[in-house]
């Protein structure tokens, strides 16, 4: 859809909505007006997202959103130039919601749209404003879904060194809170907890996967199979030693994470590095990159909190690259639920 009304696609309007969280944000002359997310608690008993209650929920936020992050923004409607919008990956009903307002909205209103991937939008959160990194940049990309070493060159081109080779960073915090009996999402909360508790209680194993790749789902067998033991041995061992648990998982899963990126720096002798994704607003994971930088001799970068968890914003900017290089949507282009 190259029909634009304005070239200069000075208004954008960017739409996420790849799980849980709705999300609005307009980026207008390359700077957040607004940055609305709408979150849905109604998955926090079940332990994790119900993909069909997502979708509905998106389908009920989407238009309020949007209309709140124009009125932050002060915009009207028609003053929009260009919409970017998630097309992947994530929970394909939540995509659907998202990508087939953004397509009927961009008809409606006679402007382009184009299409960003999630990850790609995470990694390049961290060019909107503040601090901007310098290229070529290493960011550890750590979310629920997914973790990955990725290379960003000029121009913003970008290629994966290592990713998981089957569970997320994001998902083994997660899966081990709901382990101890902890509240969805379980990561913030570890992370609480941590803070109070001694890293190197306990010691949990990690996979020695080839190159700059993880694996995860070993370490969750590992907590699983220590909690059983203990609790067999003493049934209130995990209420007892709650505090502790928690620093040592999270110490575990940040060193393993940050053992990749200090291997990443050595072999691409690349100086500049950051963190991007949900678990990037962990507290261990942020200082520790700090710490890892100072060992290296490396330059970090930290996104902001809302820039970290899944938001709009990152997909405006990351729109506005595309609508840059004339990378258009169409109507006939599909949603994916996997890179």
């Amino acid at each position: 859809m190259e029909n634009t009304k304005n070239n200069s696609h000075k208004n954008i309007l960017g739409i996420e909505s790849s799980c849980d969280d709705t999300s609005a944000a307009i980026l207008s002359n390359g700077k957040i007006y607004s940055n609305v997310v709408a979150s849905q608690k109604v998955h926090e008993e079940f332990g994790g997202v119900v993909p069909e209650w997502a979708s509905r929920k998106h389908q009920q936020n989407i238009i309020p959103t949007v209309k709140y992050a124009l009125n932050k923004a002060n915009l009207k409607l028609n003053e929009i130039d260009a919409i970017a919008c998630t097309q992947g990956p994530g929970l394909m009903g939540s995509l659907l919601v998202g990508h087939t307002f953004v397509k009927g909205l961009s008809m409606s209103l006679g402007v382009p749209f184009v299409n960003v991937n999630h990850l790609d939008a995470h990694v390049l959160a961290h060019f909107i404003d503040g601090e901007i990194p310098t290229l070529p940049f290493l960011c550890l990309l750590v979310s629920g879904g997914h973790t990955q070493i990725v290379l960003v060159k000029e121009n913003y081109q970008m290629e994966i060194l290592g990713k998981t080779i089957d569970d997320a960073a994001g998902e083994a915090f997660d899966k081990a809170g709901k382990m101890l009996g902890l509240s969805y999402p379980s990561g913030p909360v570890i992370d609480k907890l941590a803070q109070k508790g001694n890293l190197n209680a306990f010691e949990f194993n990690t996979p020695n996967v080839d190159k700059l790749d993880y694996s995860f789902s070993g370490l969750k067998t590992s907590i699983l199979y220590f909690l059983q033991k203990e609790m067999k041995q003493n049934p209130n061992f995990i209420n007892q030693h709650l505090n502790d648990l928690c620093a040592s998982i999270q110490h575990t899963i940040v060193s393993y994470l940050l053992l990749k990126l200090k291997k990443a720096i050595i072999e691409t002798g690349v100086k500049s590095i950051g963190i991007a994704g949900g678990v990037a607003a962990n507290s261990s994971l942020r200082d520790s990159l700090l710490k890892l930088a100072e060992d290296t001799g490396a330059e970090a970068y930290i996104p902001k909190f809302e820039y970290c968890t899944d938001n709009a914003a990152m997909i405006a900017f990351a729109g506005k690259i595309k609508l840059e290089q004339k990378q258009f949507g169409t109507l006939t282009d599909v949603c994916y639920t996997r890179k």
